[in-house]
This record gives C-alpha cells, sequence and structure tokens, in this order.
C-alpha cells in the first residue's frame, strides 16, 4: 500500500477536507499516476452530496483524470515512466461479457467498476469501495489507462475524459458527419464539448439552450445556428429539421417539443438524468419513424480514439483552473450554472 493526499467529504451535508489516503500496492499490470489535473463533474456532485443514494463517506469524487505516469508493474507494455495519461469513469469490468469483449465496458454485464465510490474488495481498496481522483495519485489497471497525445494540454484533456467521450459516444454511434444536422440541447459543460466534436466531425451543428447568453461562445466553437427554447417560436420554426438530436441537461424537458423537431428517422439521444420520469407521446415518436434512446459514456478503445481526434482537431474544454481549496465554491458555482465551462482542480494544490 501506499499514501496519497486527498480531497474528501466526510458526509453528504459536509464541506471538503485535506485527508490521506491508502492507495494499492503497483501490481503486475498496474500503473501508478502522478495526477496533475481533475475536472469536476456534475455527477461528483450527485454523489458527494448523496442525491442518487447509496454514497460511501469519506468520499473521494474525481473521473477526469489526467497525469504523468510515476511507476508502472513488471507486466505493463503500453506505458512507462513520464507518460501523458489518463483515466476516465471506469477501472475494471469482468472483460468476459459480451459488452466487454466488444469494447463497450461501460455496459458490462455484471456491472463495471466506477472510479469512485464503486464496491470493490478490500485488498484492492481499503474500506472496500473506489477512491477517485481529487487526489495526487492513483493506481489504475493498465487496460483502463488512456494515453493523452502531445496536441493537447493536460488541463483541458482532463473533462474529456468524462464528458468529451460521453459526447463522442453518442455522435459516433448515430453517424454524426458531413450530411446531417445535428442539435445539442443545453451549452454548459457537457454541451460546448458537443458542439465542438460534432462541429470537427462535419455536421451542421445547432444549439437550443434556453437563452441567448452564450451565443457568440457556441457560433465560436462551431455551431451554425443558436436559438433560444425560452422562445416558443423555435419549435414552430425548427419542426422537422435535425437527424439527430444530443440532450446534456438533466432538468424536465417537454421532450414532446423537442421529438418533434427531428427529421424522418431522425433519434433523440439522452444523456442528462433528469429528476422525474420523461413524459412521450407515442405519436410523436411514430411521426417519421423517430427514435428515443439514452447513452452513456464509451469504452476504452473508444476513450482513446475520442482523444486522438480532438488531439487531431485541436479540441480541448474550456476550462476555469481552481486550487482545491475551491472545491464547496465550485460545486455551488456548477449548481448555479456559473460556469465557462468546466472547473478543473490543479492537483499541485492538495
Amino acid at each position: 500500500m501506499s499514501t496519497a493526499a486527498a480531497y474528501a467529504m466526510s458526509a453528504p451535508d459536509g464541506s471538503f477536507e485535506k485527508v490521506t489516503v491508502e492507495r494499492r500496492a503497483l501490481g503486475p499490470d498496474d500503473v501508478l499516476i502522478d495526477i496533475k489535473y481533475t475536472g469536476i463533474c456534475h455527477s461528483d456532485i450527485h454523489t458527494a452530496r448523496d442525491e442518487w443514494g447509496g454514497a460511501q463517506y469519506p468520499c473521494v469524487p474525481g473521473h477526469e483524470i489526467a497525469g504523468i505516469v510515476a511507476a508502472v508493474g513488471p507486466e505493463v507494455r503500453k506505458y512507462q515512466v513520464g507518460d501523458r495519461v489518463g483515466v476516465g469513469c471506469l477501472v475494471n469490468s469482468c472483460g468476459k461479457c459480451e459488452p466487454c469483449l466488444a469494447g463497450e465496458e461501460q455496459y458490462c454485464a455484471t456491472g463495471a467498476t466506477w472510479t469512485y465510490n464503486s464496491p470493490v474488495a478490500e485488498s484492492v481498496q481499503p474500506g472496500g469501495y473506489t477512491i477517485g481522483g481529487y487526489s495526487t495519485q492513483i493506481v489504475v489497471g493498465e487496460s483502463f489507462v488512456v494515453a493523452i497525445p502531445e496536441g493537447i494540454g493536460l488541463d483541458v484533456a482532463a473533462p474529456l475524459l468524462c464528458a468529451g467521450i460521453t459526447l463522442y459516444s453518442p455522435l459516433r454511434h448515430w453517424n454524426a458527419g458531413p450530411g446531417k444536422k445535428v442539435a445539442i440541447i443545453g451549452m454548459g459543460g457537457l454541451g460546448h464539448v458537443g458542439v465542438k466534436i460534432a462541429a470537427a466531425l462535419g455536421a451542421e451543428v445547432t444549439v437550443l439552450s434556453q437563452s441567448l447568453r452564450k451565443r457568440d461562445d457556441g457560433l465560436r466553437m462551431g455551431a451554425s445556428h443558436y436559438y433560444a427554447t425560452s422562445d416558443r417560436e423555435t419549435f414552430r420554426q425548427l419542426r422537422g429539421r435535425f437527424d439527430l438530436i444530443i440532450n446534456t441537461v438533466s432538468a424536465d424537458l417537454p421532450i414532446d417539443h423537442y421529438l418533434r423537431l427531428l427529421a424522418l428517422d431522425g433519434t433523440l439521444v439522452i444523456l442528462g438524468l433528469p429528476e422525474n420520469p420523461m413524459r412521450v407521446t407515442g405519436r410523436h415518436l411514430a411521426a417519421y419513424r423517430r427514435s428515443l434512446a439514452g447513452s452513456m459514456i464509451g469504452g476504452i478503445a473508444q476513450t482513446q480514439e475520442m482523444l486522438n481526434f480532438c488531439a487531431s482537431h485541436g479540441i480541448g474544454a474550456e476550462i476555469e483552473l481552481i486550487s482545491a481549496d475551491e472545491i464547496d465554491s465550485a460545486y455551488e458555482r456548477v449548481v448555479a450554472s456559473d460556469v465557462q465551462y468546466r472547473f478543473v482542480i490543479d492537483t499541485v494544490s492538495i
């Protein structure tokens, strides 16, 4: 075992405090990573505050991890000391089920092991659950580590390990590209990365946002059009327009209104997790053979593909770099939608 400094919540209504955590001893196929930057995802907030239930404390969130390899086990072949690497939402899976064999570890039939607050054996992590990236070091099996290309900074790459792959995966799955009209609902931590990736894939991109406040940013990042959903005329004007709509927000939206924006065989993909069940009218699906779908992150191979794509197209997240003692205030700002567009913790401050 080794120890590392970290920031943890001790209770749902608590604040972050500096702690020392134990990391497992380096196994034959393990990689020890000196964490340089860790992004703050809204799911970190939900978990740390036990808003989804089942949180374990002390809770150290963080699954948007970028750093440098500090040591490797004797059987590691892909990485060596000094390499630029990342860790996203997954740190293990069964490796044997159909989804895993297909490179879709996020859908592991026996349940993937998430980067934090996921049950594991005591021999893997004292306490029996994973400890995340608000920390100075982490030990991860080689198969769940990805390389961060030189063409992208570690700080702006960190959020791509969750936000980037969360958008890249459905955009690729539903064939966003030249000749396709893609709408992104929401211009936040997820949405802004989606705009960049969809535009780089060659799609015609439209942002559907509550207001026009971020219109200039959206157009700068690659959107061709930007509409305010608070304007009822938007839904009349855009009816039957899009091949693919990606919903990145967790608010309770009038899904029927958005379904009617789909063209023939169009798909509306849900990424955000609203608190209440969605109400959908069957005729809006039947009309034009529309589909309503969901998506998570991508597998490890696709995450590497995404990083390579982003590096080759100069895509990184738009970030605000903070120190560890600003995590609590950053959480409040995320909840208030007061961030442009992703907070990233500089772990030198831990």
